[in-house]
């Protein structure tokens, strides 16, 4: 592989994104970790195969992109390799399948820490990375994109990755799910406002299609207000740090807000959207602070 084709799969796989798969693992270990339950071999499982499964995600959606014949010329997000010509769809398609084939079996050894329910969040990950923007029933095209991103980078990432560990899945561990879950709805939904009009065009019924710009301004904003809203429940168990630390990050999120209002349309979104997948990042990292500094 020359250097040029190296160039190629890395924007394919868009390791920014990468963040957004393993902060939710990192929540989990977090709790594991304050409880003294962490065990480090699971652990780093979950942490590979969400890598791994982000990035066969991230190359079948370039695939399925082209395939569907989703970008214009006036293409506002990053530019599709396939699309392009700078990628064979095929080799695009088999490498996508190779790596969550990967992914699953990676994830078979956790088997010997839990049981064969396990599989069960294997095969759903391996549907949710096809199904989501193909097949007979794309789940991104009928507005359930942003249902996805609250499951997979938030609730199943962070309930499972404690669940292996433990073998327990508790109120706390739902919260940080939920909670880690709505924020990266916000990458997702950054990504579908940039790209109202072209999916449109194409029939792409995403949750800003559907219901307009406004409302996809609006509920950005109120997305990461909840997201915080949530951590509260911490109080619950007088765990105040992770209560209250979390609250930090609507500071980067209400800055990011401001400048997607004023923004609105173009390539200027594309900031929004690397940004949004940062705030990822520092709510993630405040949370696990917050878990941590909590008393046991």
């Amino acid at each position: 592989m020359d250097r040029y084709t190296f160039k190629y799969w890395l924007l394919a796989i868009r390791p920014k994104t990468l963040l957004i798969s393993a902060m939710p693992v990192l929540v989990g270990c977090a709790l594991t970790w304050k409880e003294g339950k962490l065990q480090w071999i699971p652990a780093v499982i979950c942490f590979l195969f969400a890598l791994i499964a982000q990035i066969a995600f991230n190359l079948f959606n370039d695939y399925s992109d082209f395939i569907n014949k989703r970008d214009r010329e006036n293409r506002t997000g990053s530019e599709s390799v396939v699309t392009s010509g700078c990628i064979q769809p095929s080799k695009m398609l088999n490498v996508s399948i190779i790596l969550i084939t990967w992914g699953c079996l990676l994830g078979l050894a956790l088997i010997f820490y839990t049981g064969w329910e396990i599989v069960l969040v294997g095969i759903a990950t391996g549907i949710g990375v096809f199904a989501y923007s193909s097949g007979p029933y794309p789940l991104s095209h009928k507005g359930l994109g942003d249902i996805c991103a609250l499951l997979f980078y938030g609730i199943i990432p962070v309930g499972f990755t404690y669940y292996v560990q433990t073998l327990e899945w508790t109120f706390i561990t739902t919260i940080c799910g939920l909670a880690m879950g709505i924020v990266s709805v916000n990458v997702s939904l950054a990504n579908n406002y940039r790209d109202r009009k072209q999916d449109a065009i194409s029939g792409k019924r995403t949750t800003v299609v559907i219901f307009g710009e406004k409302f996809g301004r609006y509920f950005y904003v109120f997305n990461g207000i909840v997201a915080v809203c949530i951590c509260f429940s911490f109080v619950l168990t007088n765990q105040y740090y992770a209560a209250f630390i979390p609250a930090l990050y609507l500071i980067p999120h209400l800055k990011t807000w401001r400048k997607m209002s004023w923004i609105r349309r173009g390539k200027g979104l594309n900031s929004i959207l690397m940004r949004s997948a940062k705030n990822v990042l520092i709510f993630g990292i405040l949370l696990c602070i917050g878990i941590l500094m909590g008393k046991n």
